[in-house]
């Protein structure tokens, strides 16, 4: 009896990767997870012979050496090692680890690579193994050792001069001066007065009622409250007549399918999610979830891409489905194509479901909540970007009450096109007119000024930091998320209410960044470095090269920079708590979720307190003590009352001190995107809201 042909390895970054490829491979592999890399530059120290060469020095990766034996072990039994970790820089680094590790040759054809985890996918990758990309190595290697030089050359040099476990970073440093670029314009900003005046108007039909608006200039300002106030008392006495009618069709375009930084603003701005969260449910679903009755299943492709491109597969995937579900007129007579933005790599399809049978609604039950929701808004952007536009039947109308000129504008949904996939956002829905015919004479009902300060530039969320580095070509998709995590965690920036405020620290760090290493900051800089690290991917430039021209002129900036910086000496601030077991006055102290209260003895007393925060003027609805502003363990801000545990209140949103004119409940605090605020009744049934007036505490 012939003996049994010994399986073939495949080795993955992670165990949930394994598990599902495994299900796929069958009896003749076996598939083991690295868990990411196994070998990196040492923490302890530099890790890079600057005087030969920079090259790197690399060391197993402390608690990776159980694995590498068990790897090792089965690799010497396998009749095959194939290597299938993610196919981007990352992954082809780790690749290239693992075969030097195992002595495999890097020219031999071990390597496989897929875009998606299905079945298909999988079994066509190992059929057409290939060698390892070098270029694609050296660009992951290029990156690894210029961040390394920065963060190991100018942290020590930060801790000297300002504090211990302070880092700097050659994209983390970008963001921050980008950060408190915008904070320095909204300290400059000089508000400035304008009116506007509204008025509702009435046909005395039924539903006959609509609003205009005074038209002056283009932008609808007035800066002269006089005038507001004369237009006013003159159109009152004024009948208001129908000069002109412009009836069309807009037509509202499907958005192309996610790419990485697409996908984590719009998680952030529709879902509230952090890009950390984002990226950790997204790799939750390319790497494959339990679906009852099928196993593990890869939901989405990779996750890491710059393209809007979809492979002809899925488009004719996607047109079929839209046919059978939605109907041949929501399908183009051609898929839909998007372009990219300039510089992306393009090097993967865009992020979509891995199969339209897998809709929303039939894997509810098998994802977690969270899971859920991200893959619907995958989901329904892939289908979406393969259907019609939306058209909206639209009217505007001009009036003149006397001398002065109002218009009016509204507009109706006429086809819903792509928005049948992805749902009609709050800011869509119809502002219908009722039927007018010019001539028409109608009636003013009430005439509205209203007084308005011109806003400061908006300070950056997760969302808007992602669209601006993505914009002016900093970083990568890889590591849009890393980059905020790293300076929330380092306490550069606190999140408020999804908004990201420099800290004092911050501040301190990047102020010395631009004074004394202007290069490491420059937007310009930074993404022209960007650029020369991706022409090593295609082969163009020599990755030693880049980093000897950088380095050169860094260390001559970072020899003065030493002599010239003198010690910055940054004060905790005393507040007015006592501490109580040593009875000092504890300071201030900024953390990962914002300042907290330490004992200035530290270490010899280590007494820590929260914060606590009160709104003021607002009772607790169930009880009358005081609302308290607190935290979740992950950061999320919340509001309890003061009384707790006697009393159990708690809202989300903020209370403020009005009741509901309708129904009496308490009101809470809303904030549009633009910063707009509103009043809402907290019973979801009444559905009673209001417009906060300018200067109106929340």
């Amino acid at each position: 009896m012939a003996a049994a042909k010994a399986p073939k390895l495949v080795i993955v970054e992670s165990p949930a990767k394994a598990k599902t490829i495994g299900k796929f491979l069958g009896k003749g592999y076996k598939v083991e997870a690295s868990n990411g890399h196994v070998r990196d530059l040492p923490k302890s120290q530099i890790g890079i012979d600057i005087e030969h060469g920079f090259e790197p020095r690399y060391i197993t990766i402390r608690g990776r050496g159980e694995i590498l034996d068990r790897i090792k072990k089965d690799a010497k039994s396998a009749s095959k090692v194939l290597v299938a970790t993610d196919p981007d820089r990352e992954g082809e680094a780790i690749a290239w680890h693992l075969m030097h590790i195992l002595n495999i040759d890097e020219k031999k054809n071990c390597r496989i690579e897929f875009n998606e985890i299905t079945k298909r996918a999988v079994q066509e990758a190992v059929k057409k193994p290939r060698a390892i990309d070098k270029n694609l190595v050296d660009a992951q290697q290029a990156r690894r050792v210029l961040d390394r030089l920065v963060g190991y050359k100018i942290s020590p040099l930060l801790w000297a001069k300002i504090k211990k476990g302070l880092s700097a970073g050659r994209v983390q440093s970008v963001a921050m001066r980008i950060i408190c670029d915008r904070e320095d314009e909204i300290r400059a900003f000089v508000p400035e007065e304008f009116w506007t005046l509204d008025v509702k108007l009435t046909t005395g039909a039924p539903r006959g009622e609509f609003m205009a608006k005074y038209i002056l200039d283009d932008n609808g300002r007035i800066k002269d409250p006089e005038l507001v106030h004369k237009v006013k008392a003159d159109i009152e006495k004024k009948p208001f007549i129908v000069t002109d009618i412009k009836e069309g069709e807009r037509r509202q375009n499907p958005a192309a399918p996610y790419t990485t930084s697409q996908l984590q603003q719009d998680a952030a701005r529709k879902l509230g999610f952090t890009t950390k969260k984002t990226m950790m449910l997204a790799q939750q679903l390319y790497e494959g979830v339990d679906i009852k009755g099928e196993g593990t299943v890869g939901l989405i492709t990779y996750i890491r891409t710059d393209s809007t491109r979809l492979s002809q597969e899925a488009q004719a995937a996607a047109r079929e489905h839209i046919t059978q579900h939605f109907g041949a007129e929501y399908l183009p007579d051609k898929p839909n194509e998007f372009k990219g933005k300039k510089g992306a790599q393009d090097a993967h399809e865009a992020i979509r479901a891995t199969s339209v049978a897998y809709t929303p609604e039939r894997l509810k039950e098998s994802l977690s909540r969270e899971q859920y929701r991200l893959y619907k808004m995958i989901y329904n952007r892939f289908l979406g970007s393969q259907m019609r536009p939306a058209v909206y039947a639209t009217m505007q109308v001009s009036l003149t009450a006397g001398e002065h000129q109002f218009r009016a504008n509204g507009s109706r949904l006429i086809f819903k096109g792509f928005l049948a996939a992805v749902g009609v956002e709050k800011n869509e829905h119809d502002t219908t007119l009722p039927g007018l015919q010019v001539g028409q004479k109608v009636k003013l009902v009430e005439a509205e000024e209203e007084q308005h300060f011109t806003q400061p530039p908006p300070r950056y969320n997760e969302a808007s930091l992602v669209r601006t580095l993505e914009e002016k070509g900093i970083g990568r998709p890889s590591t849009y998320a890393p980059t905020i995590s790293t300076i929330l965690d380092r306490g550069y920036v606190v999140r408020e209410q999804r908004t990201l405020f420099p800290t004092e620290l911050g501040e301190i760090v990047t102020k010395l960044m631009k004074n004394y290493f202007s290069d490491i900051v420059d937007v310009e800089f930074t993404a022209d470095m960007e650029d020369r690290l991706d022409a090593v991917e295609e082969g163009d430039q020599d990755w030693k090269k880049i980093v000897s021209d950088f380095y050169g002129p860094f260390a001559k900036t970072l020899e003065k920079a030493e002599e010239a910086i003198e010690k910055v000496e940054v004060k905790d601030e005393v507040s007015d708590v006592q501490c109580e077991k040593c009875g000092a006055m504890m300071v201030y102290k900024m953390g990962r979720f914002g300042k907290f209260l330490a004992c200035p003895n530290y270490p010899e007393c280590r007494n820590t307190k929260a914060i606590v925060k009160k709104l003021e003027d607002v009772p607790c609805p169930k009880c009358g003590a005081g609302i308290i502003i607190r935290r979740t363990k992950k950061g999320r801000t919340f509001y309890g009352c003061e009384a707790y545990p006697d009393c159990d209140f708690i809202s989300w949103d903020q209370p403020v001190k009005e009741k509901c004119p309708k129904c009496h409940s308490y009101m809470v605090l809303k904030r549009d995107r633009s910063g707009k605020k509103t009043h809402v009744c907290s019973n979801g049934e009444c559905g009673y809201r209001e417009t906060v007036s300018e200067g109106k505490d929340g």
